[in-house]
């Protein structure tokens, strides 16, 4: 992950934190609606600052290896 992108997670974190802590959320439901909430702001911040900045947030790099393929055997 760049930069960029832990700092965009950081923020639909902390937004969905402050969201669920405001509306005393309790329980899957009520606290799905506040993560939604909370990763809308950091998609609405992502996509102006691509938009202004002319380059995208998202890159390739990955913290994980990407898995590998298991191949079935025939019998």
């Amino acid at each position: 992950m760049t930069e960029a992108e832990l700092i965009f997670t950081a923020l639909a974190e902390l937004s969905t934190r402050q969201i669920a802590d405001s509306v005393q959320a309790t329980g899957m439901t009520e606290n799905k609606i506040a993560s939604k909430k909370g990763g809308g702001i950091a998609k609405k911040a992502r996509k102006e600052l691509e938009r202004k900045s002319g380059k995208s947030i998202i890159s390739k790099e990955n913290f994980l290896p990407s898995p590998k393929k298991k191949q079935i055997k025939k019998k």
